[in-house]
């Protein structure tokens, strides 16, 4: 059975379960922590300070959050702009994947910045800063969220026209119209904002000047995260897949992700092959010789080991090694970019940062309510491709 004649349908069961539960308490727990910042401040609930005015909720929740939420970007990136119409089957659930973690970027922005009630001032009062990377990023992230929410539309739109209720079926048919019209310019739109927001988080180190470590101080820092979010884009899709169908009891779209395996691991060796490159031509060979160096050999070891597994076209076929090649992949881009946003930052000798336990309850808690929304969306509407495996007797 092709790729292209998987339908999209709920995979339906019972929501609350034992894991969702664990998954919804935590999520309970990192609101508490929350509501607790904005009545005690960040000193309560946080490690921040004037040298590090960063820390692991932009650094985890956002710079690298909205990479792993890259998945639909890179997806689309195959599907529409080089006509690789076999992935489709991956496009509706990566681009849901990509809404909780740019959605849920938000919120991690707000519970930092706070004064959630002024965020209404950034759009109207944009022409202020209209030269501020962080400006950018800030427009960027909120319409392509306004995107990936239309773009997702049609599964809601399908399960309406499905509905016993004469006027849902109405508002889905409608809906799904409107929405197929538009689709080409809202897939423009989804393809040129992540390409400017994620190349945009590069251009913010930038700014930090001699503070960030010249391993990872290269005038290419916005290309080099650009190429990092496709790489890791990918990666997210392969877990996804396969999580999705041990979970759920899906079809496996083996064959198709050791197809997409081949697309990642030539973007992972060229961001490898790229930053070395690069540290030569800027004279910091002799830099990989420190502690900030292991920094560095990390983030590139862990790309290079998942190129060695996909290179290989029996475990690139199979579904154990696959998993593994794209935590690799996951895991590599993102110490690459904790690297850049907190280990090669260095605003001083007087300075340290270490986050706090409830900064990592906030965390935890964002994470869990994006792992249960998804689970609460697949579950209701139609997401996933393809029919449940025949049972194993």
């Amino acid at each position: 059975m092709s790729s292209h004649a998987h339908a999209h349908a709920p995979v339906g069961g019972e929501l609350w379960t034992r894991p969702f539960g664990i998954l919804v308490a935590i999520a309970a727990l990192g609101g508490v922590m929350a509501l607790w910042r904005f009545a005690s401040g960040l000193g309560a609930v946080s490690n921040l300070n004037d040298g590090y005015p960063w820390g692991v909720w932009i650094a985890f929740d956002v710079v690298t959050g909205t990479a792993l939420g890259c998945g639909g970007y890179a997806v689309a990136l195959l599907v529409y702009i080089l006509n690789k119409g076999q992935y489709h089957p991956v496009v509706r659930p990566a681009i849901l994947t990509s809404l909780l973690g740019y959605g849920l970027a938000i919120v991690a922005v707000t519970i930092d910045l706070g004064r959630p009630w002024e965020l209404w001032k950034v759009p109207v009062y944009f022409w202020r800063w209209s030269h501020s990377p962080q400006l950018e990023v800030a427009l960027c992230v909120a319409a392509y969220v306004g995107v990936l929410l239309i773009e997702l539309s049609p599964a809601f739109f399908e399960k309406w026209k499905a509905s016993p209720d004469a006027g849902l079926r109405g508002l889905g048919r409608k809906g799904m119209g409107v929405v197929n019209k538009a689709m080409m310019f809202l897939l423009a739109l989804g393809i040129l904002l992540p390409t400017m927001h994620q190349s945009s988080l590069g251009t913010m180190m930038l700014l930090t000047g001699p503070k960030l470590h010249p391993l990872w101080f290269t005038p290419w820092l916005p290309f080099l995260f650009l190429v990092n979010c496709i790489s890791m884009g990918y990666g997210v899709v392969v877990l996804e897949s396969h999580g999705s169908a041990n979970a759920f009891g899906t079809r496996r779209e083996t064959g198709m992700l050791s197809s997409l395996a081949k697309v990642a691991t030539g973007v992972a060796l060229f961001f490898v092959a790229f930053r070395v490159v690069d540290i030569a031509l800027r004279g910091q060979l002799g830099a990989l010789a420190s502690w900030y160096g292991l920094a560095v050999f990390l983030e590139l070891g862990l790309l290079v080991a998942a190129a060695v597994i996909l290179t290989n076209d029996s475990k690139r076929r199979s579904p154990g090694p696959q998993v593994l090649a794209a935590l690799l992949l996951v895991v590599g881009g993102t110490v690459y970019r904790f690297n850049v946003y907190l280990v090669g930052f260095r605003p001083g000798e007087n300075w340290s940062y270490f986050p706090a336990v409830p900064e990592l309850l906030i965390t935890f808690g964002i994470v869990a309510l994006e792992i249960a929304l998804y689970v609460a969306a697949v579950r209701t509407f139609p997401i996933l491709a393809g029919e449940p495996e025949p049972a194993r007797v």
